[in-house]
């Protein structure tokens, strides 16, 4: 345990560099990690009562949400307080975690980052949350598949989903009529309707086809497209060099950009840089989280879908967003165990918060609720949000996962922006990354 509890400080001393340069996917998942948002006040905990900590990173709006979430819990719960604490963003949360762990301050309930778990579960500083489902009659066949890639580790469930996303494509369907284009679904369609999209004037684009925020989310989505991995299967190297998977993707990304038909943006505030280029017509095809689907139908001017991301080989995508765990030092773990099971049963606890919010529903029961069907057919595109889920794979989970993937980062900023040879720049990274993962 020691050995891992390490391994997590050291891992964790990565993250602010991390946050520096990426624009990652739970930054645009409606503020869900919003680290500037103004965070929400923990209300004081009532005498008389078991009391729980709950951190999380949800603020702006989504705080406002949480508030109200937890206020429901504490009406209906007499005999527990929930205290509720914002605690910045996905990564900040697993910084503050580990310290907390290693001092035993930690919270009884978190949130946490999906690509985070093996490093806490590793350390054994999480609670096996399987005799807890049993007692209440649940069973991990209550829950959405496609979620719970990240939930059980050495034979321990150890998270449940709560605010969970993918990417998706988003599509302005005017500008595609407009060219009698079709709404790709596949990688030849997206590259033949990203070049026709293009506009250029005077030696300058006034309009590009295709755009993503600069993060390995979307190259990780074309990788598993591709039928290859992040990771190979072995937890010994990465899985898409030696296949030529990843020569395929940055070909493919490159040969967009070369023609003016993909608009890659700057790594910082890359999605927000995205989201407007799309908001504006200035490209017609987003690959972007399901989290921005509820901001780009208030406010674009355009008829607006979402799509699948469009194959190459197979339909794929990985999950993004946090889960939720009860912490094995809790002292208060039956109470614990009733707001964690109150989020995931409750229609006023985590169901609420997925209408609220636009993060996919994660039980089965919820996905047949009348209120989530009602959604449904009020605002289909977050339907098709949840009906990729079928094809969800998540190919990135290794203990080396925070320092692999900063070097992964540095290698997409070489490719993409230093125009450095592919396969030479892949190179260097494999042989990083097989040093950091023994």
């Amino acid at each position: 345990m020691k050995k891992n509890m390490s391994m997590i400080m050291a891992s964790t001393m990565l993250l602010g560099a991390l946050a520096g340069c990426s624009s990652s996917p739970q930054a645009t998942d409606t503020g869900g990690a919003a680290g500037t948002a103004a965070a929400p006040t923990a209300a004081p905990a009532k005498t008389g009562k078991t009391t729980i900590q709950y951190w999380h990173s949800m603020g702006g709006k989504n705080g406002e949400y949480t508030d109200a979430l937890i206020k429901r819990f504490n009406e209906s719960h007499p005999d527990i307080e929930v205290v509720g604490t914002f605690q910045g963003g996905y990564e900040e949360v697993v910084t503050k975690l580990q310290q907390a762990a290693a001092a035993n301050t930690a919270p009884d309930v978190s949130m946490l980052e999906r690509s985070f778990v093996q490093l806490f579960a590793d350390a054994d500083v999480l609670e096996d949350l399987t005799p807890y489902l049993k007692k209440s009659g649940l069973s991990v066949d209550d829950f959405v598949p496609g979620l719970m890639g990240h939930s059980t580790f050495n034979k321990k469930l150890v998270t449940l989903p709560l605010n969970r996303s993918t990417p998706i494509m988003h599509v302005n369907k005017t500008m595609l009529d407009e060219k009698g284009l079709k709404v790709p679904t596949t990688w030849d369609e997206m590259k033949t309707v990203a070049n026709a999209l293009v506009i250029k004037e005077n030696g300058a684009y006034k309009r590009q086809g295709l755009s993503m925020p600069f993060d390995d989310w979307y190259l990780i989505a074309m990788m598993t497209q591709s039928k290859g991995r992040f990771f190979n299967e072995q937890g010994t190297s990465i899985g898409f060099y030696d296949n030529g998977v990843g020569l395929k993707v940055f070909s493919y990304l490159k040969d967009l950009q070369n023609t003016g038909a993909l608009f890659y943006p700057p790594t910082q505030d890359s999605g927000n840089i995205a989201n407007q280029m799309f908001m504006e017509g200035k490209v017609g095809l987003l690959l972007q989280s399901t989290g921005s689907i509820g901001g780009f139908a208030q406010n674009v001017k355009f008829d607006y879908v979402t799509a699948f991301l469009p194959k190459n080989d197979v339909f794929a995508t990985p999950t993004g967003g946090a889960n939720v765990t009860m912490l094995a030092s809790s002292k208060s773990k039956a109470a614990a165990w009733e707001f964690i099971n109150w989020l995931m049963t409750d229609p006023k606890g985590g169901q609420q918060f997925v209408i609220d919010t636009g993060y996919l529903p994660f039980t089965k029961k919820m996905v047949e609720s009348k209120e989530i069907k009602e959604l449904y057919a009020k605002e289909p595109n977050r339907k098709v949000a949840y009906d990729q889920l079928q094809y969800a794979t998540d190919t990135n989970k290794h203990l080396a996962w925070t320092p692999v993937v900063q070097e992964f980062r540095s290698a997409m900023q070489a490719i993409m922006y230093d125009n450095k040879d592919i396969q030479t720049t892949l190179t260097t990274f494999k042989n990083s990354a097989e040093k950091l993962m023994k």
